[in-house]
């Protein structure tokens, strides 16, 4: 995982290097946003799928650099005061405190418009057909039939009560698409048509429901040392969470079945899906 979010970092710096001109904030916003700190999750996930295909390094580090903007985006803006209003992110000042809310809006849109311009550049992949199905599938995973969709859900969920049908399509929205996308890029690189790809979408799925519910776990049970944010909010916000409807031993043992089916489905492969069965089990163990 080091080398992976190394290799990101890398990747911003030489993405976001600082203009001398009134831009100077907005890039400076975008490089506090971007580069240090973070699991770098998503960008493992889409180099662990992109090995199972032989997809060039280079190319799929593009890809996980795409991904982590449109991630890095929603946190800049799910931080803001009009939504989940926090003050710490990675552990430190979120991007509206240590700048202010104009231009951490901006750093927000900029990141995610520069998903979409990494992703269409012939450096990513020679096929423009190849391109345009990673463009297409990320607005898909990002937009309202996925992540911001998601957030939607999620900002309604503390002034409604939410069955536990309700919460597990909101987390699949809000978290599921993207680890999705990030699964299902690995394919697009590698040219496997949709129909061969059911397998990598339920690793996906599953891996994405488990992470979610070990987040709910660590709001109620971590430290915000480690977590690197405040814990302790969704209770207060009295929002339906896995841990709320199921309870935290129940919610716990759920996370775990679905690793276990998520590792599941890649039976069919080889050592080359090592990582991403790795990646599954960190899911469980970590704290942050």
């Amino acid at each position: 995982m080091a080398h992976v979010a190394r290799d990101i970092d890398h990747a911003f710096d030489l993405l976001l290097a600082i203009p001398d001109d009134p831009r100077r904030r907005l890039y400076e916003a975008m490089r506090y946003a971007a580069i240090g700190g973070g699991k770098r999750l998503r960008p493992l996930l889409v180099c662990a799928a992109c090995e199972l295909y032989a997809v060039d390094r280079p190319a799929a580090l593009r890809v996980a650099t795409a991904i982590e903007c449109i991630h890095v985006y929603s946190l800049v803006h799910d931080d803001l005061p009009a939504m989940d209003d926090d003050d710490v992110r990675r552990g430190k000042p979120t991007v509206h405190r240590a700048f202010d809310e104009a231009a951490a809006v901006l750093a927000g849109d900029a990141l995610h418009a520069l998903a979409f311009e990494v992703l269409a550049d012939p450096a990513t992949h020679a096929d423009p057909f190849v391109r345009a199905e990673l463009c297409l599938e990320l607005a898909r995973a990002s937009g309202p039939s996925g992540m911001a969709g998601g957030q939607m859900m999620d900002l309604a969920a503390s002034a409604q009560p939410m069955d536990l049908a309700t919460v597990t399509r909101l987390q699949q929205l809000k978290t599921g698409a993207l680890f999705g996308f990030c699964l299902e890029a690995g394919a697009i690189m590698g040219r496997v048509p949709p129909e061969g790809r059911t397998h990598l979408r339920g690793y996906a799925r599953n891996v994405g429901l488990a992470f979610q519910i070990v987040d709910d776990l660590i709001d109620v049970e971590g430290c915000a040392d480690a977590a690197g944010k405040a814990v302790g909010k969704d209770a207060a916000a009295g929002k339906a969470t896995f841990v709320s409807h199921l309870g935290t031993d129940r919610a716990r043992e759920q996370a775990r079945l679905l690793v276990a089916q998520a590792i599941e489905h890649l039976s069919d492969h080889g050592a080359e899906a090592d990582l991403l069965r790795a990646i599954a089990g960190y899911i469980i163990d970590r704290d942050r």
